[in-house]
């Protein structure tokens, strides 16, 4: 595993003016806090933990703090702050660390191979869960959890229980019940054309209601018009 060090010295100044002028520098504000110690605000070199957050270990890498003019500590990054547009580190917190004390920490979960749900079934595979929380000490703490997916069927499940956890050194705190991933079907997608019959038959209804009661008012009027015409002829008579 990758050795790293972060260099730093103590904040003498605070405030937003003060903090700009700092990462004009090449340095970043940070707090160094934990342990036995007192919290200490510093000023550290935004590369070297930018290079820490790039590496395989990621937040989970023990470095060395060494501050000018003061003794060097193991630490951790327990929180950072990172501008959205620029993508620069505005803020850092670093966490002591004792190498005898047992500590919770949060580790990523990777897959690898093809699960047979997917390659003979024709299912689609789903990542649920990406990362557990174990307890451990400082220097068992494994940089990633893998597991091989390759006999996952449609219908079956990775939980955190079947992770490759050494129970000696290893303690997991995530629910072993947890789902990590599993194979599920792909969902069939109503054919149109079978909404467009569905459509076709309910929607004559109405038209043919409003056909119908045309109908019968032609009807009423020709036999209206029947009944009249007897009548006119009568009264024409009678004229005569």
């Amino acid at each position: 595993m990758a050795t790293f060090t972060v260099e730093g010295k103590v904040r003498e100044e605070r405030g937003k003016n003060a903090a700009r002028r700092t990462r004009l520098t090449g340095l970043v504000p940070a707090v160094l806090y934990g342990g036995r110690g007192n919290s200490v605000a510093l000023s550290v070199n935004a590369k070297q933990v930018a290079k820490i957050l790039r590496s395989e270990s990621g937040h989970n890498t023990i470095f060395t703090v060494q501050v000018t003019g003061g003794k060097e500590e193991r630490a951790m990054l327990k929180d950072w702050q990172v501008d959205p547009v620029s993508n620069n580190l505005l803020h850092v917190d670093l966490l002591r660390i004792a190498m005898d004390v047992r500590m919770r920490v949060r580790v990523p979960v990777h897959t690898f191979g093809e699960a047979q749900g997917v390659k003979l079934q024709g299912g689609i595979f789903e990542m649920v869960t990406r990362e557990v929380e174990i307890e451990c000490l400082p220097g068992d703490i494994p940089e990633e959890f893998r597991i091989d997916i390759s006999a996952l069927t449609i219908g079956k499940q990775l939980r955190a229980s079947d992770l490759p956890v050494d129970p000696q050194k290893v303690k997991l705190i995530t629910d072993p019940e947890r789902v990590l991933a599993h194979v599920v079907t792909l969902k069939k997608e109503e054919e149109p054309a079978a909404e467009a019959a569905v459509a076709t038959e309910t929607a004559p209804a109405e038209p043919e209601v409003i056909k119908k009661g045309k109908k019968e008012e032609e009807g009423g009027a020709e036999a209206g018009a029947a009944e009249a015409a007897p009548k006119a002829a009568e009264k024409k008579g009678k004229e005569k």
